[in-house]
């Protein structure tokens, strides 16, 4: 008789071959039962477990089928693996990356109209922004000034000289039929850098640091934002038409996916971090387009054999990438079609190519234009503009530190953090959760003054790791943004004082920090008092008494701590200590103590 765990089966064979009815949930108890029946009980399609085996075939026991898909898996896995090195050993990926970033300005590029894209559909918009007829552009120069602060912090070289072109195509979100950009002529930033390091995420294949050459930094104005509505309608809202925008064209010095994506991500972060834009890839405030050519390896020519120039294959661009992963996964799709058509003895066309979340291939958009398609000409309408020295030294001077220096800081000899708990205090909530860190450690660091002075070495980690995991964890909880004002910077910092004193515990800080949250306004020693949450310190007779009773409870484990030395265990007997012990009163360094005198040196 079938047991309950048999999925009904609408071919009514209630055959094992048949992936609705076999034991899914519970395999090896499905076996057990199968084995005690006996044989004639079975019916004959239960004989065999393949799913497409002959039926003269040996029987194959579901644990060993389970086994051999395991095998398979694992065989897959491995083959991928190997493809993708021998990839690697062949084939070179050189990827260039275009960012097109808005810049944090209160008026368009060319107009006085409001930036804000938040407001009804074409309601911020001047007649230029629509292309009247008639109408002139007005470079507001206030937009300069962000464009300026993101060339500093990406160490280019500002020009004194730099002119508009017009940049011709026709589309629908664009109205005049070009765009106002920089290319072609003298853009305004030149040949700058950003480096990479392992805690920015780059390939291991790229060691422990790289160096991504910047070509240049342009501005040029934004587009209007276009929604289709299949077949054949589109919306269009102008607010975004002529938003101020930096195009930040790198070298192709990238030649892995990881390290592209992590390229982005570090470009992004330092605009935030220089106050040049507001919003980054999470709100649409920048976009990505790749450039991905493959050759290979040692083949200096590239052109005889890919269509290619410089050495390089023939590129393809990847356009308007919204996310980090967006961007690894593109190059990794465009890397394997391009591989593909080249072993198969075809020839990679230079093209611009789609790319949608959750698929495993690009799509081709349209051939790709050059510089001649774009009809590229100087705009008769704007004069060259010219940046003066000593404006470009004034914001140097008043740039905000350099994330990079900021993570030096905070690893560094005063803070001696992980770069783990550095990097998420630099990245979160724009500086605010940074700021907060380093106003506790402050007050932490004032009222341990009459410590240890070894003991207030470790202030700063302490501090960081309730600041980041302990009250963090709350905000997740909750489901709320950062509030510094929910556990202030000195009820925080009090709090650990206490705890570093020993006057309380870890749990009973947590819940203390859990009662501050909720809205306890009380100061930390009046909370402390009025609850009854001190410390009573127990006795060493007392420890041992509840040490002996968790190790009566559970002799077998403290065996194999013994025998096979798994200290490891003896945190689970700390845990028991403090569940049987009055709350609040086990101290986890004492009980691990008691443990180990009783467990350890009680062996023999």
């Amino acid at each position: 008789m079938l047991r309950p765990w048999f999925r009904q089966c609408p071919r009514a064979t209630r055959s094992l071959a048949c992936p609705q009815c076999r034991p899914s949930p519970r395999p090896q108890e499905a076996m057990r039962a199968l084995n005690a029946l006996p044989s004639s009980s079975l019916s004959p399609p239960i004989r065999s477990l393949q799913t497409s085996a002959p039926e003269s075939q040996d029987h194959i026991p579901l644990r060993k089928q389970l086994k051999q898909d395991a095998k398979a898996v694992k065989a897959r896995k491995r083959q991928t693996r190997e493809n993708e090195q021998t990839s690697r050993d062949k084939w070179e990926l050189t990827v260039g990356i275009e960012i097109h970033a808005q810049l944090n300005t209160e008026s368009k590029l060319f107009s006085r109209a409001p930036t804000s894209s938040t407001d009804l559909p074409n309601t911020n918009v001047a007649l230029f922004d629509l292309a009247y007829p008639g109408a002139q552009p007005e470079f507001q120069i206030a937009t300069l000034l962000p464009a300026l602060r993101a060339a500093i912090a990406l160490n280019c070289d500002v020009q004194p000289v730099s002119k508009f072109d017009r940049k011709h195509y026709f589309y629908h979100d664009q109205p005049a039929g070009y765009q106002i950009t920089q290319y072609y002529a003298e853009p305004f930033a030149r040949n700058g850098y950003v480096d990479l390091f392992t805690h920015d995420g780059i390939a291991p294949e790229d060691g422990d640091t790289i160096r991504i050459g910047i070509k240049q930094v342009q501005m040029e104005q934004d587009t209007a934002k276009s929604q289709e509505y299949p077949p054949s309608m589109h919306v269009l809202d102008f607010n975004r038409v002529s938003h101020p925008l930096v195009e930040i064209i790198t070298m192709p010095d990238i030649h892995s996916p990881a390290t592209a994506a992590a390229c982005v991500r570090k470009i992004q972060a330092i605009l935030q971090s220089c106050n040049a834009v507001t919003t980054g890839m999470e709100l649409g405030g920048l976009r990505a387009d790749v450039n991905v050519s493959i050759r290979q390896r040692g083949d200096a020519t590239g052109t005889h054999h890919y269509g290619g120039v410089g050495g390089l294959g023939q590129r393809t661009e990847i356009k308007n990438l919204s996310s980090f992963k967006s961007v690894e996964d593109a190059i990794i799709a465009e890397k394997n079609r391009q591989i593909a058509v080249l072993e198969s003895g075809g020839v990679v066309e230079g093209e611009t190519r789609g790319w949608t979340i959750g698929t495993t291939e690009t799509r081709r958009l349209r051939g790709k234009e050059g510089e001649v398609d774009y009809r590229y000409m100087p705009d008769p309408d704007l004069p060259p503009l010219y940046i003066g020295e000593d404006l470009v030294s004034e914001l140097r001077s008043t740039m905000p530190t350099s994330p990079d220096a900021l993570l030096k800081l905070l690893a560094g000899s005063e803070y001696k953090l992980p770069i783990e708990d550095a990097k998420p205090l630099v990245e979160l909530d724009d500086g605010a959760r940074l700021e907060y860190y380093q106003d506790v450690v402050d007050l932490l660091r004032e009222l341990q003054q009459d410590q240890d002075p070894q003991a207030q070495k470790g202030l700063a980690r302490v501090a960081g790791n309730w600041v980041l995991h302990e009250l963090g964890g709350l905000l997740t909880k909750a489901d709320l943004a950062w509030d510094v004002q929910r556990v202030p910077a000195q009820t925080l910092a009090a709090l650990l004082d206490q705890l570093q004193r020993k006057r309380i515990t870890g749990p009973t800080a947590r819940q203390v920090l859990a009662m501050v949250f909720e809205g306890d306004s009380r100061a930390i020693p009046q909370l402390l008092e009025e609850e009854k949450l001190i410390l009573q310190p127990l006795s060493r007779e007392e420890y041992i008494a509840l040490a002996e009773a968790a190790i009566e409870l559970n002799p077998q484990m403290v065996e194999q701590i013994r025998q096979k030395n798994q200290l490891g265990k003896l945190g689970w007997f700390v845990g028991q200590m403090m569940r049987m012990g009055e709350k609040g009163r086990v101290e986890a360094q004492k009980a691990d103590g008691i443990l180990r005198e009783l467990i350890l040196e009680g062996r023999s």
